[in-house]
């Protein structure tokens, strides 16, 4: 009996349900389908960070499957189309896959499944709780986060599964190595990728260095080795669970005690758990327009959204934030807040294209907690206040009182006029526009 396991947002061996469900099998067939460039708002393809990224998590999936005499077969081709073709050609009796929210992630789904000549089970993904864990499934999600953190406040997250025993890849079977990146990480971020890394990091911030006792207090500082725990471009494609996670931080708060700041940190994978919850249950409806009144009406001026792209705007702690997120593929929580709230705002652009450009780039993007965390400051989504607006000055102010990391990031550009008259006079000029 040959099984096949298609990997996608669950780069690790480790508490990887799917994978163990098939590791019964006589045979098994490891697949990672290389993302599809979708067209999204004017912006195609990954930044070279984000590029990098991936491709270390998959070369480390490889070397790991390779210790355990398996193999990882990566292509560039549609899963609808590769699963098939290879279920057919190795007489694949079993079909796997974990879960992911997302409206092409659905999509894709249901055309792999429609092609494969086997069923194909879908094992729950990288959630910190065995579902169900509301009462009446999505249906009964609270539409706001503290009412879902008060309905889950007497769930435990479940224990995580240990690596399964692997059997044997089909005869025959040849697998190239996983492609190199061409880019190193930034120095500022030397974030690798793989299950490796990723514990490694947590080893790190939570008990080497011990920074989960001060997360409250410095979470929302806007550079820092420490100062978050930065683990979320590991879970984000899935090289490291957040239920390894959430037992690393019992094991500490059993040896050091619990803290506010351990308390909100757990609460944090909790907001993680929600949002994905929530992409689930919206649907496409996670990428509808703002409904906050100060964003109604904003549309696509090209000009603005380049400029707010390139780190050329009139706001030079922005402009820092996005040379930062496009050099190192990361930028702190607060600093995505910031330049979010100045594209909606202060550019008076739709943010979906903010959150595009982010896609784009970030190490850590999935669609639930990207498109998740831009619709909930743009009032689109789970913000009881129905959207936050950030005054810029005074966040400088507060997160950057000496102007250093606006230098470090050469935040301060030429200012420019809000609007350019071309040559068909568009925009109209005020004088000379009718009374």
């Amino acid at each position: 009996m040959t099984a096949l396991f298609w990997f996608r947002n669950d780069l690790r061996l480790e508490d990887n349900a799917g994978l163990t469900a098939m590791a019964g099998s006589r045979r098994l067939l490891c697949v990672y389908c290389w993302p599809r460039s979708v067209p999204w708002c004017n912006l195609t393809g990954m930044g070279a960070q984000r590029r990098r990224f991936l491709l270390e998590s998959l070369a480390c999936l490889q070397r790991s499957l390779r210790a355990r005499g398996q193999e990882l077969l990566v292509l560039r081709e549609a899963p609808e189309d590769a699963l098939p073709r290879l279920a057919r050609r190795y007489r694949v009796t079993r079909a796997a896959v974990a879960s992911a929210p997302g409206v092409f992630e659905t999509r894709e789904l249901a055309q792999v499944r429609a092609g494969l000549p086997v069923p194909l089970e879908v094992f729950p993904g990288n959630a910190l709780f065995e579902p169900p864990v509301l009462p009446a499934g999505l249906k009964s999600l609270p539409a706001h986060y503290t009412p879902f953190r008060e309905a889950v406040a007497e769930h435990l997250p479940a224990a995580p599964t240990a690596s399964p025993a692997l059997p044997p890849p089909p005869p025959g079977l040849q697998c190239p190595a996983v492609e190199t990146a061409e880019v190193q990480p930034h120095p500022t971020f030397i974030a690798r990728g793989g299950e490796e890394a990723a514990a490694r990091r947590l080893q790190a911030w939570m008990f080497r260095e011990g920074a989960v006792a001060t997360y409250r207090d410095t979470r929302d500082a806007l550079q820092g080795l420490y100062s978050s725990s930065a683990l979320s471009p590991w879970l984000a494609n899935g090289s490291l669970s957040v239920r390894t996670v959430a037992r690393a931080l019992a094991v500490y708060e059993r040896e050091h005690g619990a803290s506010e700041s351990s308390d909100w940190f757990y609460r944090e994978l909790v907001w993680r758990e929600f949002i994905h919850y929530r992409a689930y249950a919206d649907g496409s409806k996670l990428f509808r327009p703002s409904r906050s009144a100060a964003c109604i009406g904003c549309s696509f001026d090209p000009r603005a959204f380049a400029r707010w792209c390139a780190g050329d705007t009139d706001f030079p702690l922005v402009n820092a934030l996005m040379h930062q997120l496009v050099q190192t593929g990361w930028m702190s929580n607060r600093g995505r807040q910031i330049a979010a709230s100045c594209l909606m705002h202060e550019l008076r652009l739709d943010w979906r294209f903010g959150a595009a450009f982010f896609e784009k780039h970030l190490l850590d993007y999935d669609v639930a907690s990207n498109y998740g965390n831009w619709a909930y400051i743009a009032g689109a989504g789970a913000d009881p206040r129905g959207g936050r607006r950030f005054d810029i000055d005074k966040q400088t102010q507060r997160f950057d009182p000496d102007g250093e990391f606006i230098a470090r990031w050469q935040g301060v550009t030429p200012s420019q006029p809000l609007h350019v008259v071309d040559a068909a006079d568009w925009p109209i000029a005020p004088e000379n526009q009718e009374p």
